[in-house]
This record gives C-alpha cells, sequence and structure tokens, in this order.
C-alpha cells in the first residue's frame, strides 16, 4: 500500500535562497527547522516554512519536486505568494 507525502518550501527571507524538499512524514520538515536536517538548511538559516502540498502517494510528492525544482523562480514566487501572501511560517499551525 501506498503512503502519502508531503513536498514543501522553505526560504531564509523575502527573495532568498528557496529549499524544496519532500518528505513521507512531517515531522522531517520540523528536523530542518530545528537544525538536524540537512546541511543546506543550516547553511543558508532555512527556519521558516511558507508552503505544504500533500500528496496521496510519496512518488507524487517526489514528482512534484522534482517538478518545482525544474521550475523557473519567480513561477516558485508566485506559488508561494499565491497561497501565502505574507509569507508567513506556517509550521506553527501544522505542529
Amino acid at each position: 500500500m501506498a503512503r502519502g507525502g508531503y513536498t514543501y518550501i522553505m526560504p531564509n527571507k523575502a527573495r532568498g535562497v528557496l529549499y524544496i524538499g519532500v518528505a513521507a512524514d512531517l515531522a522531517r520538515i520540523e528536523q530542518h527547522r530545528n537544525g538536524s536536517g540537512s546541511a543546506f538548511c543550516r547553511r543558508y538559516g532555512l527556519m521558516r516554512l511558507v508552503l505544504v502540498e500533500a500528496h496521496d502517494d510519496i512518488l507524487l510528492a517526489i514528482a512534484r519536486e522534482k517538478a518545482l525544482k525544474a521550475w523557473k523562480r519567480e513561477w516558485k514566487i508566485r506559488l508561494i505568494e499565491e497561497s501565502n501572501p505574507d509569507r508567513h511560517d506556517i509550521a506553527d499551525l501544522i505542529f
């Protein structure tokens, strides 16, 4: 049976570095936020979660992550601004 998954975007500041990730469990996102996740997140200070998309199948989440990474930067920013115009940290709503 397939498990679901999530794609997410974490920036370090407005119009700054963007991290796009995929996870089977939202706890992975919390690891990034507290510094025990990826070295990339630690290096660039990526602590805010601005976008999360839930997927019914982890393979769909992985495909979405790859697609988002291939997008132009302007498209990624537009996606964030459409769902979270003020770029609030939505992690508090999830955890």
